[in-house]
């Protein structure tokens, strides 16, 4: 395919030559807010419409205009089957999704921050591995709010036909002959790699290996029996959005190893783990999703890293309300935290004395005694946080020795202590996490669905600048101190997950492919990230470095 860049002169405003008519009419449709949320770009073989669109993908106000410019993602689609385009959309639209429909589903109720109603610009529909998959797909993306979508398919192709009988649609069809295609050269056929091969595939292009897997391509079996490859399609199949993105072989093969159930052919963890050596992350271990040995603790909904009398143990929520409790040196069971909480737990807090604090999704307190006799006046401290959370709901908790933490749906913080009622509102919109560390200077972690994640020192005012911040909202925080000093654990709702340190320095960041849903620290500075699919654990493969180096100021 030529390059659909136009030279630097043009400052991305001409249009490819041949195309200026068609040019005008797409941006018409881009700047009409009445205008259907679908426009489809038709037209011969090799009459410039996949340079019409790597156009649009450039084009923006003239210099030294201040008018924002709409976010917009060019996906091919050629050769791309319905879930690989699905993640590379999710990607570039900053959600996660392990599925069209979770797709879907993601953009109509995603809470990331405002930025325009992105556009979507898919070339090549015509010639996608599943064109009436991804068909499907785009009719039901196009009843989504905050995107439009612009398509590119050959007028003698079905799928211009499908989409505008189901719904409308702008068409901006280029006519006239195509252009002479004498001379051009042919798209060159990428050969498979071996789908058996774990080096092969973390070297591969991501989506071409995401097709086959899909698909059967390759296999050369029949019946409709699809080949595992050992494990390996399986593991990719479960964190494929990380795998699809651009990074280098040794950071995938990490994921994929992270990803690896416990049945899969032995002689691949090895090959994995080999490849990985040149990764941030050492992976200590992973559950996931069927494992038996020991068994996959389930959906993660919540998750804490114990200290006290429970030092070693992690506890491990899901959607029910059930909490678990498992051996951090390998997951293995320990039994079940003993409470009455009545439906979903939102957050739990372990507190330093064995006691363990639970927030229900009314935004209520619950405590759960541990084994040890706890003092008196931090039971008068809890029922008293308790009386006000029946009161005014908590969106998110966290507990240190003497104080309890709670954040609220207007972006206020509260530390409740002995010594009195310290508040701050760092934050604009819901605080979906909190989290506390007893050091030399206690201080207070917060994240909210604004994006950041901000630190305070109760009694003091909060720092003003953010210690992270990105467009997509905070899902979950964990803080601890470690015989390195305190580190950060952060997820954000389009997948990613960051260690920080709170005087800054180094930042190391790991997506597992799954949605996120709670991430802790441990005391030894091991990070643990819960999906729906998996609980991993990870430690920094050069401690000394993240941990020692100098903060940049």
């Amino acid at each position: 395919m030529p390059s659909a860049t136009p030279p630097p002169a043009w400052e991305g405003r001409r249009a490819v030559t041949g195309t200026e008519p068609e040019a005008a009419a797409l941006l018409g449709w881009l700047t009409d807010p009445e205008a259907p949320r679908l426009c489809l770009v038709t037209g011969a073989p090799g009459s410039g419409k996949t340079a019409l669109l790597g156009w649009l993908a450039q084009y923006g106000p003239r210099a030294g205009r201040q008018r924002r410019r709409t976010p917009r993602a060019l996906v091919p689609l050629a050769g791309q089957s319905a879930l690989g385009a699905t993640w590379t959309i999710a990607d570039r639209l900053g959600v996660v999704a392990r599925s069209p429909d979770e797709l879907v589903h993601a953009l109509a109720t995603s809470e990331a921050r405002p930025s325009g109603r992105a556009v979507l610009l898919l070339t090549d529909l015509h010639a996608a591995a599943e064109p009436a998959a991804l068909t499907e797909l785009i009719g039901e993306l196009a009843e989504v709010g905050r995107v439009r979508l612009v398509v590119e398919a050959r007028t003698d192709s079905p799928a211009p036909e499908a989409l505008r009988s189901a719904r409308r649609a702008t068409v901006v069809d280029l006519e006239g002959e195509p252009a002479p295609a004498d001379g051009a050269p042919a798209e060159p056929v990428r050969p498979l790699p071996d789908l058996s091969d774990p080096l092969a595939v973390c070297a591969a292009d991501p989506l071409l290996v995401t097709t086959a897997y899909v698909t059967g391509s390759g296999d050369g079996s029949d019946g409709g029996v699809v080949d595992d490859h050992g494990g390996l399609r399986s593991a990719w199949l479960r964190a494929g959005q990380s795998l699809c993105r651009a990074q280098a072989p040794t950071d995938r093969a990490l994921v994929l190893l992270a990803a690896l159930g416990d049945g899969a052919d032995p002689r691949l963890r090895p090959a994995l783990a080999e490849l990985a050596e040149g990764a941030a992350w050492r992976l200590r271990w992973a559950r996931n999703r069927g494992d038996l040995t020991p068994p996959w603790p389930g959906p993660v909904a919540v998750l804490g890293a114990a200290g006290g009398p429970l030092e070693g143990t992690l506890l491990v929520g899901d959607r029910t309300g059930t909490v678990r409790l498992l051996h951090e040196a390998d997951a293995s069971s320990a039994g079940r935290l003993a409470h009455t909480v009545p439906g979903r737990v939102t957050a739990l807090a372990p507190s330093p004395d064995g006691t363990v604090l639970l927030l229900d999704e009314r935004g209520r307190l619950h405590s759960v005694r541990g084994t040890v006799p706890r003092a008196p006046y931090l039971e008068r401290l809890t029922e008293a946080v308790s009386k006000t959370l029946s009161r005014h709901p908590g969106t998110a908790l966290a507990a240190i020795a003497g104080s309890v933490v709670v954040g609220d749906r207007l972006g206020s913080v509260h530390a409740f202590g002995l010594t009195g009622l310290h508040q701050a509102a760092p934050h604009s919109g819901r605080v979906t996490a909190v989290t506390a560390v007893e050091s030399e200077t206690p201080f207070v972690c917060s994240g909210g669905v604004d994006g950041t994640v901000r630190l305070w020192t109760p009694g003091r005012d909060p720092r003003p600048e953010p210690l992270a911040e990105r467009r997509s909202p905070v899902v979950s925080l964990h803080a601890t101190e470690t015989p390195y000093g305190p580190v950060i654990a952060v997820a954000w709702a389009d997948g990613l997950v960051e260690l920080h340190r709170p005087d800054g320095g180094p930042t190391l960041s790991f997506r597992p492919g799954p949605p996120v849903r709670a991430v802790a620290v441990t005391g030894g500075g091991a990070l643990l990230v819960g999906t729906d699919e998996s609980l991993v654990c990870l430690v920094p493969a050069a401690k000394e470095k993240f941990f020692r180096s100098s903060p940049e100021r």
